[in-house]
């Protein structure tokens, strides 16, 4: 087994970032500790206690049955029910899935502005993806261009470096962008679900229904003329269709935003161009369709 102390500084950080990706959040002991060994030894170092006398005993029990105290100074042994301590608050409990839902929904009402958002997204707590993602993700990049791209969900490298659309992926959209003219940070970057799932897993439906009002709230007071959406995940969201990408993407469809309604177009996400590289002449027809509009705005 190598020692983390035989490791050069960028081997440390090539490691974490392996075990980040890996869906790795908490660091334990560097050896391990056998609990049944240990419970054992304390069960055996406690003092046995003698038995009580059958009188004593029995107004122990009486008395524990009708919850007072047995007679003072008498040795009384707690009953089994009152033995057992009572199970502690927890103070983290997702609130169901209703009232999560309508908490979000209030919170991204009653936003006025893209921070007044911002700021109700990062203190809502009604959605257990919180509970597992380092960060908040939130829209990034110039409203008043115009011009959104939105995501399903933050991965890894968003949720470590607390801006969407980071790593590889960030890398591969940032070139598509630009080859149709446009500079990502000219642009308003965003994603469906702002918290990272556990192993990047999709989104429950209660969980997709709880972040819904703000991504909506977000669309509405970004105020765009035209959407990009990437991916499957994201298609379905907007459409409501059950398609997969390659039947959603290339078709222009309007999406609710506000009292208004925006153009949106679907294509492949940068990972499943990534992953397959063959349909990047696919997202190419669609790049080229979605520069066509945006030049006539």
């Amino acid at each position: 087994m190598i020692s983390a102390q035989d490791l050069t500084s960028a081997e440390l950080a090539a490691l974490l970032h392996f075990h980040a990706d890996a869906g790795v959040d908490w660091l334990l002991e560097d050896t391990s500790i056998d609990r049944f060994a240990e419970f054992a030894a304390t069960r055996q170092g406690r003092p046995v206690q003698r038995e009580a006398q059958p009188q004593q005993q029995h107004t122990q029990n009486d008395a524990a049955r009708r919850g007072s105290p047995a007679t003072p100074g008498s040795t009384a042994t707690p009953s089994r029910s009152a033995a057992i301590a009572a199970p502690a608050i927890q103070t983290n409990v997702a609130m169901p899935d209703e009232q999560a839902i309508a908490a979000a929904r209030f919170a991204a009402e009653t936003a006025r502005s893209l921070p007044e958002l911002k700021t109700a997204l990062e203190s809502f707590n009604g959605c257990n993806l919180k509970n597992s993602a380092r960060t908040t993700i939130f829209a990034e990049g110039d409203p008043s261009s115009g011009i959104m791209v939105i995501g399903p969900m933050p991965d890894a490298d968003d949720d470590r470096e607390g801006q969407p659309f980071m790593g590889k992926t960030g890398l591969l959209l940032g070139r598509m962008l630009a080859a149709i003219g446009l500079n990502r940070a000219n642009l308003l970057l965003t994603n469906v679900v702002p918290w990272r799932p556990p192993g990047n897993r999709p989104p429950s439906g209660p969980e997709m229904e709880i972040c819904r009002p703000f991504i909506e709230r977000q669309v509405a007071l970004a105020e765009p003329k035209a959407l990009l959406l990437l991916g499957n995940f994201t298609a379905r969201f907007f459409f409501g269709a059950t398609g997969t990408i390659h039947t959603l993407r290339g078709q222009w469809r309007d999406v609710a935003a506000g009292p208004g309604i925006v153009p949106a177009i679907a294509t492949l996400h940068p990972q499943e161009l990534l992953n397959a590289p063959a349909s990047k002449p696919l997202a190419w027809q669609d790049l080229l369709a979605f520069q066509a509009l945006i030049q006539k705005l």
